[in-house]
């Protein structure tokens, strides 16, 4: 985007602009709750107050996350919309057992692939979170990208915070006042679902801690690739 500003929020928050101007498309934003989600939540909430805000809703959540959610809906007035897996957290144990232990790839398929595909087929920009510097899965993640759902159809990836550091979006939460998840308190640099979520194994890998270092990612960010492709990439990424 030429004529852009050098500053990275003003960067930012002129691409949140464009992109959410007439004729852009319908837009919603995927939200964990986490840090990087909550900077970019602000950015966007400046030009789309009642964006809708997508969290996975997998029934395993810490407890603070659930009342972190809650507390920021209240006080934002946050348009919030949470994706459910087909089968409660009951249902699919009985069935299936525990899979966050026994097959960990598949209970993310279930709870939260599954559920954000199918809650993404309404919207033509999708807004997210993710940086490059929060795992080498994410090095070579840009800031728009093109993500194709299992339907077919083709949706554009923003991630304005792509090439942000983690000290600037704790400098940009500062200065916004954004009370952090109280997680991060507590030693959790990335935090998603509780039963699988450690500290950090690898302190220069901040998401090391998730599922036991066995993988890195849970796989609602396949089948994306740069704006000029013509087909699927596998750059995966997940909060």
């Amino acid at each position: 985007m030429s004529g852009l500003a050098t500053n990275p929020v003003e960067v930012a928050r002129e691409r949140a602009k464009i992109l959410l101007s007439a004729g852009a498309g319908e837009a919603c934003m995927t939200c964990s709750f986490q840090l990087e989600d909550m900077a970019v939540l602000d950015i966007v909430r400046a030009f789309a107050p009642r964006v809708p805000v997508l969290f996975l809703e997998t029934g395993y959540h810490f407890a603070e996350t659930y009342a972190y959610r809650d507390r920021m809906a209240r006080e934002w007035n946050l348009n919030l919309v949470n994706l459910a897996s087909a089968k409660s957290v009951a249902q699919q144990e009985l069935e299936f057992g525990i899979l966050y232990r026994s097959d960990p790839g598949r209970c993310c398929q279930l709870r939260k692939v599954e559920p954000l595909m199918a809650g993404l087929e309404p919207f033509d920009v999708w807004f997210t979170g993710l940086r490059r510097e929060q795992s080498p899965t994410r090095r070579n993640l840009q800031v728009e990208e093109i993500h194709t759902l299992p339907n077919g159809k083709r949706l554009r990836k923003i991630s304005l915070l792509a090439e942000w550091s983690w000290k600037e979006v704790e400098s940009y939460a500062v200065l916004r006042g954004i009370p952090p998840l109280p997680l991060y308190a507590q030693g959790y640099p990335s935090i998603g679902c509780e039963p699988c979520t450690q500290k950090p194994l690898d302190p220069s890998n901040p998401r090391s801690g998730r599922w036991s270092g066995e993988k890195l990612e849970c796989g609602i960010h396949t089948f994306t690739a740069g704006p000029g492709a013509t087909g699927n990439d596998t750059t995966e990424g997940a909060k």
